[in-house]
Order: C-alpha cells, then sequence, then structure tokens
C-alpha cells in the first residue's frame, strides 16, 4: 500500500493557522457587514472617481485642477440618480398611470388558464386562489424595509466616501512612512495600481458592454411597444453589474412584463429570443475581446464569489463580488507564498498582476490606465521577457 506524503510540521501549522484566520476574517465580515458594506461601496466609487478624472486629465480640454471636481460630480450624481431612478420607476412600476395594475390580475388568470389547458387541467385556480395563503403584508412591509435601507445605505456610504476624499491628502506621507525604503514602496505601490487597474477595467469593460446591450435592447423593447422601456433599459444596466445573475433579470424580467401587457405572447417571445440572443453574442464574442487577460479569472470562481458576497453582504455584495474578486487575484499574485491562490483563482493558470521589476516598479497607474485602454497590457510571458 502506497504510504501517505508525509508533510513538515511547520506547513501543517502554518496551514491550519491560515484556514482559521480566514474562517474567522469571514465571520467578521458577516457580522460587521452594516458598517463595511457602505465603507465598500464608498471605496469603490473612490476608485471610480480616481479613474474618471484621469480619464478627464488627459481626454478632456478640462483642466487639471478641475478634474477631480468633475470627476467628483460626475460619480456622485450617477450614483445618486441610479438609485431614484430605481426607486422612483419600482414605486410607480404599477401604478393606474400605467395601466399595469388594473390588467395584471385579469390578465394572469387568462395565463393560468392557457398554461392549464396545454397540461390538461380542466378546473385551473385562480390568481387570488393562488396567493390566498401567501402573506402579502409581510411581503410589503419587508419590501418597505429594503427601500428604507437602500435610502440610509446610500446616505453612509456618501458619509464615507466624504471622510475617504478628505482622508487622501495625507495618503502620501502615510505611505512614506510605513515604507520607508524607496524599494519596498515602490513595490507597494505598484501592488496598489495593479488592483486599481484591476478594478478599473472590470468597470471600463462592464460599463462598455452594458452600454452596448442597453442601445439594442431599448430599440427592441420600443420597437414591440413595451412601457417603461427607459426604465427596463436602465435596469438592464444596472444589474449587468452582477455576474451571471444580472445576465438572466436582463433576459427574463421584461419579457415577463410582456407576458402582463399584451394579450398575446408574440411581444414576449420576441423580447426573450431578442434579448437571449443579444446577451449570448455580447458575453461570449465581446467582452471576452475586450477584457484579454485584465479578468482572467475562472468562471467558477466568478460564481463562488457572487454566491459567497451575495450571502454575507445581500445585494452590494453581489454587485462588488467580480472587483473584488479581482482585487484578491492581484493581490495574491504578487507574493510568492500566495502566488498558488491566485493561480487557482486565474482562468488559464497565468493570474494577472505577474511581479515585475527594475524599471517597471514605480510605474504611475496613469500609465498602466492608458496601457489598459490602448489594449497594451502585456502577458506574464512578455513580463518575464522585460525582466
Amino acid at each position: 500500500m502506497k504510504l501517505p506524503i508525509s508533510v513538515p510540521t511547520s506547513s501543517v501549522a502554518r496551514n491550519a493557522l491560515v484556514l482559521i484566520a480566514v474562517v474567522a476574517g469571514g465571520a467578521a465580515l458577516y457580522w460587521l457587514r452594516d458598517i463595511l458594506t457602505p465603507l465598500a461601496m464608498a471605496i469603490f466609487l473612490m476608485i471610480m472617481i480616481d479613474g474618471v478624472k484621469r480619464a478627464i486629465e488627459h481626454r478632456t480640454p478640462v483642466p487639471s485642477r478641475f478634474a477631480g471636481a468633475a470627476a467628483l460630480i460626475v460619480v456622485v450624481l450617477g450614483f445618486l440618480l441610479s438609485i431614484w431612478i430605481i426607486v422612483d420607476g419600482a414605486a410607480g412600476f404599477f401604478t393606474d398611470a400605467s395601466g399595469a395594475s388594473a390588467s395584471i390580475g385579469p390578465r394572469l388568470d387568462h395565463i393560468i388558464a392557457d398554461v392549464s389547458g396545454l397540461v390538461g387541467v380542466s378546473d385551473p385556480p385562480t390568481l387570488n386562489e393562488l396567493i390566498a395563503g401567501i402573506d402579502l403584508r409581510g411581503w410589503l412591509t419587508q419590501a418597505a424595509l429594503q427601500a428604507q435601507g437602500v435610502a440610509s445605505g446610500a446616505f453612509f456610504v456618501m458619509v464615507y466616501l466624504g471622510f475617504l476624499l478628505a482622508s487622501q491628502a495625507g495618503f502620501r506621507k502615510k505611505v512614506v512612512a510605513m515604507f520607508p525604503d524607496r524599494g519596498a514602496r515602490n513595490e507597494a505601490l505598484e501592488v496598489f495600481n495593479r488592483v486599481r487597474g484591476g478594478v478599473e477595467g472590470y468597470l471600463w469593460v462592464q460599463a462598455v458592454t452594458g452600454a452596448l446591450i442597453c442601445l439594442v435592447a431599448w430599440i427592441l423593447m420600443r420597437a414591440v411597444g413595451l412601457q417603461n422601456a427607459e426604465f427596463w433599459t436602465f435596469v438592464i444596466f444596472i444589474v449587468g453589474f452582477i455576474p451571471v445573475l444580472g445576465g438572466a433579470i436582463a433576459g427574463c424580467a421584461p419579457p415577463l412584463f410582456a407576458l402582463v401587457q399584451f394579450e398575446s405572447y408574440w411581444p414576449a417571445l420576441i423580447l426573450l429570443v431578442g434579448l437571449q440572443t443579444l446577451l449570448f453574442v455580447v458575453g461570449n464574442m465581446i467582452q471576452p475581446r475586450m477584457q484579454g487577460d485584465n479578468q482572467n479569472i475562472d468562471p467558477v470562481v466568478v460564481l463562488l464569489a457572487l454566491a459567497l458576497w451575495g450571502k454575507m453582504w445581500g445585494v452590494p455584495g453581489m454587485f462588488l463580488s467580480t472587483p473584488l474578486a479581482v482585487m484578491a487575484m492581484a493581490i495574491l499574485a504578487e507574493f510568492k507564498g500566495s502566488r498558488w491562490m491566485a493561480v487557482l483563482l486565474s482562468g488559464d493558470g497565468e493570474p494577472y498582476a505577474p511581479r515585475r521589476g527594475g524599471a517597471d516598479k514605480g510605474r504611475s497607474a496613469a500609465d498602466g490606465f492608458k496601457r489598459w485602454l490602448g489594449r497594451g497590457k502585456r502577458s506574464h510571458e512578455n513580463d518575464a521577457n522585460e525582466d
């Protein structure tokens, strides 16, 4: 019989300590989610502001001294406007003015009767009979609490963002104090630039592909006459930042609403086929070409990150799941002892953020962002040749 591989005690103890630390850290993240969720969103917005600022400096005639203020206004207004559109659109979604609330009950009864006829049920139940045992009051109360949580969460995100922006002035001094040695400081800044570049790259790809999907989806929804097409277009853009789940919502929610709005099933079928085809083409042909090696993450890791952060932090965790995975892989790839974990997280065994040396150390984030915009990110083999 083959003997088991002997492992040094020190390695076993170290791995056990790492496992315990991971479990304890996950428990702390879950327990402190009410505090950490708005802080994480504020850091996410801060990274967006910095990226927009550098884009304004290099691609617009706006003076550099006004670029920061312009980026702050764009990102903050976009964040608040997104929340307002979602809340306002959801609140007035089933108003009498839209005609949906008056027809949803009879239309659903008609759909139930048609489906029952297809499966051979002679006496189908009505909508009122189906929902008789459902606690609608509890659902509405829960929905109201969720809406209140969104509003309060947005307020705390803005508070955290204000304090983070105020503390930015002393960030450089803190870095110098933490890393007195120039080489170590450049190495730390390189790690930070790689993490920021990965998050900015993810945001850019999702925003561009989301805008493309929204344009075609809006044309399709307007062509079939779907009500609230602009609201659905905005929802599709927002949920596009949630991996896997966002595509399911974008491809199924408008067709389901079309079932209620129209007497015929054809508009819903057209929307279902059109949106699913659009999402398939963008997700399998356009998006991978844009991503390159920037989000070289295994699809299983994306799914697990979505489930993990969604369980711990809810909807904000779903939005942040992929950026957090990108950050984790970029950081783990920088250290020899943890690089194997980055290899497991990567899609092809070549994790993002390989270690560089020499003149490439300390290269500014602006240069990295311009390299990314020009599709100039190099692979690990090219970096090895540089070294």
